[in-house]
């Protein structure tokens, strides 16, 4: 595969593709809380990414992907944000803070990573609010705090969104962590003079919250230092909306629309819509002040990353919105587009988008799943901007259902096994592929006046069904032998007739796919595993990204299903979401076997590795 991506150069983003370079690169996609060296407390730290980039050098992997990074108090939830600006200080190092000498802690610290230790198969939260117990004890004990020229010189710089960061902070710990929207109205409605009084008697605490946001900046800045001498770009997660419990909207209310609630509009899995809470941009304002909210976003950002991902991309042309006070009975059904115009659509999107590119170098890459406006794919294809192609999912719908060649993938794309919304991939051969959703295919049945009790055992192989899954039975083969089960005709049962279509034999077209011959497996092999991979690899995409826990799953560590580990379960609460560790210390990374076959399928498909 010789795809030529000079045309790349030639685009809106030619000076950001003539900085990183137009060419094929692979890399892996991974929360930091997931990953864990011997000197991490707890949790991943920003120094352990460059352990990670030390083993993207021994893999020939030139990208990491992390997801967002952003402070998301004490809920936990990466996309649902107390700001867009501010880091988390629960990924800080409690040895290698800047000014600080960490000797006069290590009981502190040692104490603290025994109580929690990294690798654990899930992150124990509880390790940010003893982690800051620590910080701010290390804190009260650093001179260079009021005095230091580098701190000086960030809150100087940073002052437009830290003054009000740190001051929320600071309430929010006052009003025992309660919503802003409950606080006594002085202070919801942010007024002067109660908020000059209170950042008087509050003095230290609200610097304790900018003193974290400085240690965070010198060391999440160092990282990306360390990865430009190895060659390595780094690509940051830009979560399209921020909670409603958040500094930017308690301090720029007038730049959303709170009477209203973003989220999507009814689907075949969603139907009645859904209702996310986070309230949408007041475009018009944000765009009479001259888009300075978006320009601080990106310029902070580039202090971090080369490129970054744009959650929910189809976001930026128009928002699915509900009214507050709709009953929570409806879900999502009754919203509008915001704009409702479609004609609007392309026009709004790209004028926010013009501002990103031109206020950072940095790359955008869209994250534009789901259902997709038409003016989103032009525009992408116009601004050489790469969208993201999941193998799983590029397959010719509505005709053999067969999986495309990796000749038909998008160059500018990224190239994707699974994502972090998503199982991993021997998750989804297990369990998935080949099975249709169960909850779909009961709401479908009873639409059309099916009794689905009655037909399942006939339909589905019962057994081997799992996690809400339903695997056809071989004997159907074929749609007429389906209607004759349902007792419906074509046109009666066509939701039924696609599901079944698109999933029975599966397996077999996806087996063949990869050039993998006789019976398919019923669990992933590690030769099945690598042609996977591979597949991805060999696809026309600019990038080809995989989820870590698909690259490890090349190596044999079988003693959990690999059901459990999945990221995140759209739609869904629970401990189990947001919490993945990996299999592997950093350090047991780097000495992997499996390190030399990664490096020969980057290189195999002749994607860029690193000569740094």
């Amino acid at each position: 595969m010789h795809t030529d991506y000079s045309s790349f150069l030639k685009s809106a983003c030619d000076r950001i593709w003539k900085k990183i370079g137009a060419h094929r690169r692979a890399g892996v996609t991974t929360p930091l809380f997931s990953i864990y060296s011997q000197r991490s407390v707890g949790i991943g730290e920003a120094p352990d990414l460059k352990l990670l980039i030390d083993w993207c050098r021994k893999t020939g992997l030139s990208i990491i992907q992390l997801l967002p990074l952003n402070d998301v108090g004490f809920d936990f939830r990466p996309y649902d944000a107390q700001s867009s600006m501010a880091l988390d200080p629960m990924y800080l190092s409690l040895t290698e803070l800047a000014d600080c000498d960490p000797k006069l802690f290590e009981s502190d610290i040692a104490d603290l990573r025994k109580r929690f230790p990294a690798g654990k198969n899930r992150v124990d939260y509880g390790i940010k609010k003893e982690k800051l117990k620590i910080l701010e004890k290390i804190f009260s004990h650093t001179t260079t705090v009021r005095n230091g020229k580098k701190i000086r010189s960030y809150f100087k710089a940073n002052k437009a969104w830290l003054e009000d960061y740190a001051v929320f902070k600071a309430l929010k710990e006052n009003f025992q962590n309660a919503g802003w929207m409950d606080w006594p109205e002085a202070f919801k409605r942010k007024d002067a003079a109660a908020i000059a009084k209170f950042s008087k008697d509050n003095q230290e605490k609200i610097l304790f919250n900018k003193w974290l946001q400085w240690q965070l900046f010198e060391q999440f800045s160092d990282v990306k230092k360390y990865a430009a001498q190895k060659g390595v770009l780094l690509m940051g997660d830009m979560p399209f909306l921020v909670s409603r419990d958040s500094a930017d909207v308690w301090s720029q209310q007038h730049y959303f629309k709170l009477d209203l609630s973003s989220g999507a509009p009814p689907d075949l899995y969603f139907s009645q819509g859904q209702r996310w809470g986070m309230p949408p941009y007041d475009w018009d304002r944000i765009a009479a002040d001259h888009y300075a909210s978006v320009r601080r976003k990106m310029g902070y950002a580039e202090n971090f990353f080369n490129l970054y991902r744009i959650d929910h991309f189809v976001g930026m042309f128009r928002l699915w919105t509900i009214l507050l006070n709709e009953p929570v009975e409806h879900a999502g059904s009754r919203g509008r587009f915001d704009p409702e115009d479609e004609s609007l659509w392309k026009e709004h999107g790209k004028k926010i988008l013009d501002v990103m590119l031109d206020s950072a170098d940095m790359l955008p890459c869209a994250e534009d799943l789901g259902v997709v406006p038409k003016c989103s794919y032009e525009i992408l294809e116009e601004y050489k901007i790469p969208g993201s192609d999941v193998q799983r999912w590029v397959r010719h719908w509505g005709k053999d259902y067969h999986f495309k060649s990796g000749d038909a993938y998008r160059p500018n794309s990224m190239a994707m096994l699974s994502t972090h919304d998503t199982s991993p991939f021997c998750a989804w051969w297990e369990y998935e592929a080949g099975t249709v959703d169960e909850w779909f295919f009961r709401k479908k049945c009873g639409e059309c006046g099916v009794s689905f009790d009655a037909v399942k055992e006939k339909l589905f192989d019962l057994r081997h069904s799992r996690y809400g899954r339903l695997r056809w039975h071989e004997e159907v083969e074929s749609v007429g032998m389906l209607l004759a089960i349902l007792g419906k005709t074509r046109d009666e049962a066509w939701h039924l007739v696609d599901a079944y279509l698109s999933s029975f034999g599966e397996q077999k077209l996806y087996w063949q796919h990869v050039g993998m011959t006789g019976h398919p497996e019923k669990k992933a092999s590690l030769k099945f595993m690598k042609k996977a991979i591979g597949s991805a690899h060999h696809t026309e995409s600019v990038f080809s990204l995989q989820i870590l826990q698909d690259l490890l799953s090349l190596a044999e560590f079988k003693e959990r299903d690999s059901w459990d580990y999945r990221i995140n379960v759209p739609g869904s609460m629970g401990a189990q979401n947001w919490s993945l560790v990996a299999p592997f210390s950093l350090e047991a990374m780097q000495e992997l076997v499996i390190n030399k076959a990664i490096h020969e399928i980057v290189v195999d498909s002749k994607r860029h590795v690193s000569t740094k």
